[in-house]
């Protein structure tokens, strides 16, 4: 799929100088930025779920246990 993306000139100058120095397209160089991007928002996403049981009073596997017992 192709995407329109609006860039100023300054933006189009770096990732020339870029692509030249790394010998890789422009496009290659976005999609490498926007794999990144949805990477360390993915992480973000992940790692706000840890810790949220902690200041619960029941145990994690006893909670677990109980609502299984009850199917």
């Amino acid at each position: 799929m192709r995407a329109l993306v609006d860039m100023n000139d300054a933006q189009i100058e770096a990732l020339d100088h870029l692509a030249k120095r790394v010998r890789q397209s422009r496009a290659a160089l976005i999609r490498a930025a926007i794999d990144d991007y949805l990477n360390r928002h993915h992480r973000e996403q992940v790692e706000d779920g840890f810790g949220l049981w902690g200041k619960r009073k029941v145990d994690g596997l006893a909670y677990q246990e109980k609502a299984r017992s009850e199917w």
